[in-house]
């Protein structure tokens, strides 16, 4: 009798198993046909970056960032051509001020932006948070570093007095 409960209860818990596989697949399958797929969006972005003469270097942020990041990008200096000057220069400080701001606000603190013509860089980078690119005559780094909250421990037995 014993063994004849415990091969129902095997068998429930195997139905049950195989119906919580399949929904699991089910969602899947239901997610990835709402997205698009990766060549999809990169083309996608190759596309924005043609039209707005942008020319990507390197990134390994998400797609969608990357275009609010060129598109702003593009924007803010368009708008600096629109003013009195017929052949102002852009200012390099405003445009890494005005991306790090826009950045920081869309999508959480740390960001930082280099802008400029010529500059060498070697960053450490939080991970989907780095993008280099150039438009016109200016190259733009941005990236994104890990913020982590310092809390002061309590002082060690030794004082720097004693020292």
């Amino acid at each position: 009798m014993t063994s004849q409960i415990q091969k129902e209860e095997q068998a429930a818990g195997l139905k049950q198993h195989y119906s919580t596989s399949q929904s699991r697949q089910q969602e899947s399958t239901t997610l990835m046909s709402q997205d698009r797929s990766p060549t999809e969006e990169v083309m996608k972005l190759a596309a924005i970056a043609l039209s707005l003469n942008v020319r990507l270097r390197s990134s390994d942020m998400p797609v969608d960032m990357q275009e609010r990041a060129l598109r702003y990008a593009r924007s803010f200096l368009d708008d600096s051509s629109l003013s009195s000057a017929p052949k102002q220069r852009p200012n390099p400080t405003l445009l890494a001020r005005a991306l790090k701001k826009e950045l920081d606000s869309v999508y959480g603190m740390a960001w930082h932006c280099v802008v400029g013509k010529s500059f060498g860089s070697f960053v450490t980078h939080s991970p989907g948070g780095f993008m280099y690119f150039s438009i016109d005559s200016l190259f733009i780094l941005l990236f994104k570093t890990d913020v982590q909250l310092v809390t002061e421990s309590e002082p060690s037995s030794q004082s720097v007095d004693s020292l």
